[in-house]
């Protein structure tokens, strides 16, 4: 865990840059790909991926370190050979657990979140999943296991891979000429995450776009079929734990309300947005209209944005803290923080979509603030003081603000904050 919080501590500063760099380039040229509160949702889902895969909040069916214990014919000595021959078994591997994602019920709840903003920026990349709860990954892998590619070569490759797949959410780039053949480029992604029919479902590789042109999964953005993003049932939320699990929910739903015990369990194994007739027809869902899309944009002003910057801002600050203390501090602290942070990020998109929960749960925070003082308070002053003063400021801060600013959000307005588009 701590080689992987050191390499986020260089990570999420560097994604964070890139981003600043994007929608200053937009706002100067007069093509803002940003809107204010998707772009913190999609921040935020970023911080809920990193802190479930810190805290381990999976459960493994099949690890790939069995898979080469059991099944490895050869044994490779270090070298780039290896490593390459490592990467295209990663990137074969996630192509296929992307196809499955894309193509049936359940396991579209744990992607969806990726393709739930209406827009496509570097920002909408960091929109990685919480749902993902039970890992299996390590089943795609069975050609590198096969070929004896040791555990700790894919342990360095596979963050490498994922974080190679943030630099095409852009649309400020278009085609790349002979690079289209071999890579996955952001023309061939930005059609990935449309909803227009001729788009749905296609350009599923995440490297090397050869596995889409083999498999028959391959299209081309056309000039005449601009892309519209989001996904058909728009998930109409800030909040990236609704988002993340709103269609599991569905399905859940669905899978109560239906008369046939046949559909009550084949729902969750057919293709993704298959419904039983009977529920289809008690309770319809209305598809996103792509050709007369309405983006979702709640009420919101001034106040409520820039709260709500300041609180993704100090979760950051909390989160790259706890990533610095790992190895200085017990493993019970590291997840303590960890939840607590969880509940900040869910109170505070709470409040950006309009719930007024949310801002009841503010007033949690000096018991939360007190409870960690008592339990953690010692422990922490001595070892990671910046961490321990850090958060009791955060949410001293946050209470107050809430309670002498409340009334203040969600006043509707049409201002724009800091250049960005309402």
């Amino acid at each position: 865990m701590e080689a992987y919080a050191n390499s986020l501590l260089i990570a999420i500063p560097g994604f964070l840059v890139l981003i600043l760099v994007e929608i200053l380039y937009g706002y100067f040229k007069g093509k803002q790909t940003y809107r204010f509160m998707d772009t913190l949702s999609s921040l935020s889902s970023g911080l809920t991926n990193i802190l479930k895969d810190t805290l381990g909040l999976a459960l493994i069916l099949i690890s790939y370190p069995w898979l080469v214990d059991k099944i490895a014919v050869y044994s490779f000595e270090s070298s780039w050979q290896l490593f390459v021959i490592a990467f295209i078994c990663i990137d074969f591997a996630s192509y296929w657990v992307h196809r499955l994602n894309h193509h049936i019920n359940i396991f579209w709840n744990q992607h969806l979140i990726h393709h739930s903003s209406e827009e496509f920026n570097l920002a909408c990349a960091l929109r990685q999943s919480i749902s993902d709860l039970i890992a299996f990954n390590a089943l795609f892998l069975i050609p590198a296991a096969f070929l004896g590619v040791p555990a700790s070569v894919i342990n360095i490759l596979a963050p490498i891979h994922l974080f190679a797949q943030f630099w095409y959410h852009t649309k400020h780039i278009g085609k790349l000429g002979w690079l289209e053949y071999i890579l996955v480029t952001p023309s061939q992604h930005r059609v990935h995450h449309a909803i227009n029919p001729i788009y749905i479902d296609k350009n599923l590789a995440a490297i090397f776009c050869i596995w889409d042109r083999l498999f028959g999964t391959f299209q081309e953005e056309l000039e005449e079929e601009p892309p519209v993003y989001g996904t058909l049932k728009p998930s109409q939320s800030w909040n990236p734990f609704f988002i993340n699990f709103q269609h599991l929910w569905g399905l859940i739903t669905d899978a109560w309300h239906t008369k046939n015990w046949t559909d009550k369990l084949k729902i969750w194994w057919m293709p993704t947005g298959w419904r039983p007739k009977d529920v289809a027809i008690k309770f319809p869902r209305q598809q996103t209209d792509w050709k007369h899309q309405v983006k979702y944009n709640p009420p919101s002003n001034s106040f409520t944005k820039g709260w709500a910057l300041v609180q993704l801002l100090g979760t950051t600050f909390l989160l790259l803290s706890l990533f610095a203390a790992v190895g200085n501090t017990s493993n019970a602290i590291i997840r303590d923080m960890g939840l607590l942070i969880l509940v900040s990020i869910f109170t505070y998109t709470s409040i950006m979509d309009g719930f007024q929960y949310g801002k009841t749960l503010l007033h949690f925070y000096p018991i939360i603030a007190m409870l960690y003082v008592y339990f953690w308070g010692s422990e922490l002053q001595t070892s990671v003081s910046i961490l321990y003063y850090g958060s009791l400021l955060f949410w001293l801060f946050t209470w107050i603000s809430s309670l002498l600013l409340g009334r203040q959000f969600h006043h509707s307005s049409s201002e724009t904050f800091d250049g960005l588009q309402t």
